[in-house]
């Protein structure tokens, strides 16, 4: 199965959830969630999941669950097919 690997900056607490931008292979992303017991974490997942129109269990936080900076796989897609969507949400 194939598998789609992104690099996102997360800012937490904003006023809502937005895609800012898509460049140099990073996407901006805001989120309505303060940075609280994963809650951000888990607005990202289902906010990129709404966005994108796939499934929760297809998005996984790969690395940074801590951090602003992280790494978020999309199973069951190509790396091309995940970039192109989001390069047509943002820009």
């Amino acid at each position: 199965m194939s598998e789609a690997r992104v690099h996102v900056k997360v800012h937490p607490s904003a006023s809502k959830n937005e895609i800012v931008s898509f460049e140099e292979g990073v996407l901006k992303v805001k989120v309505a969630a303060p940075p609280v017991r994963g809650r951000a974490n888990a607005e990202l997942v289902n906010f990129l999941a709404k966005s994108l129109g796939l499934s929760r269990t297809q998005i996984s936080i790969v690395s940074g669950a801590t951090s602003r900076d992280k790494v978020v796989a999309f199973a069951g897609n190509t790396q091309e097919d995940v970039e192109g969507r989001l390069k047509a949400l943002c820009c």
